[in-house]
């Protein structure tokens, strides 16, 4: 049987396959200069000042939104795609309409609630800023980051002063990353699907190695704004993030997205 993950550093892990394809993808590659760094770290310090400074009300003007329930997709959905499927003019409208949005947005910050394969719920803010930068901060007691700075994509682990890095170009959510995109053009899409609430696209990604992946992206059909995304990994483990407060307008400072490599080690094994 399969062991479904079930602690917090596992559900980073997983939320970072759907950033940097899967986790078993590409071993962690190694840190130059590791060294343990038990003590606080300066660089460390000024980050968080900088996050700190970040998490002024995201929305201009607006209030605060409560914490989205996500909607968890049904499993059976992923059953095999047909290689030769195609939409009819309305889905293409429809993708056409994702497509358009992802590509107008430079920059966005905000909230997020992530719901992991067992159910667990973690939450914390997140940064993006094209092309191929993004942060997940998640709040305390959880003491991991996921940093990507455009090549690159690291797990941090703050208490155990350790990080992974895997490369940046296997990431399913290059295509949220890009600085401009065609889903239907640059992607293998199987699903495009609306309703009053939500236009959905999923994407499907084979790797020969590994496996086939998924990624469901979720717009809102009446604002035209993400609300969420599912990775299906290639063990058909669903990680669901849904996003609020979203800011596309307030400028986010770049050095949210710089990995320090140097100053945190490699975990064991």
């Amino acid at each position: 049987m399969k062991k479904q993950p079930n602690t917090t550093r596992a559900l980073a892990l997983i939320i970072a396959a759907s950033l940097a394809g899967s986790v078993t993808a590409a071993p962690a590659q190694t840190v130059p200069v590791p060294k343990p760094a038990p003590k606080a770290r300066d660089r460390d310090n000024a980050q968080n000042q900088m996050i700190a400074t970040e998490k002024a009300p995201l929305t201009t003007g607006a209030t605060q939104q409560p914490p989205p329930t996500p909607i968890i997709p049904d499993p059976r959905r992923n059953v095999p795609a047909n290689v030769f499927a195609t939409f009819d003019a309305n889905q293409k409208a429809q993708a056409a309409k994702v497509s358009t949005y992802l590509s107008s947005v430079q920059q966005l910050s905000g909230n997020f609630v992530q719901v992991g394969p067992d159910g667990t719920k973690t939450q914390g803010d997140f940064y993006i800023m094209k092309p191929g930068k993004v942060r997940f901060e998640y709040d305390p007691p959880t003491p991991i980051a996921i940093i990507a700075d455009g090549s690159s994509l690291a797990v941090r682990d703050r208490n155990l002063a350790t990080q992974d890095i895997y490369p940046l170009s296997q990431t399913p959510l290059r295509f949220l990353l890009s600085d401009r995109i065609d889903l239907l053009k640059d992607t293998n899409v199987v699903s495009v699907t609306a309703d009053d609430v939500f236009i959905s696209v999923t994407i499907e990604e084979k790797q020969a190695l590994i496996g086939t992946s998924r990624l469901m992206l979720m717009i809102g059909a009446k604002d035209g704004q993400l609300k969420q995304w599912t990775v299906t990994d290639p063990q058909g483990y669903d990680t669901t993030v849904a996003v609020y407060n979203l800011d596309a307008n307030r400028k986010v400072d770049p050095g949210l997205f710089k990995i320090d490599f140097t100053n945190y080690s490699v975990p064991p094994g």
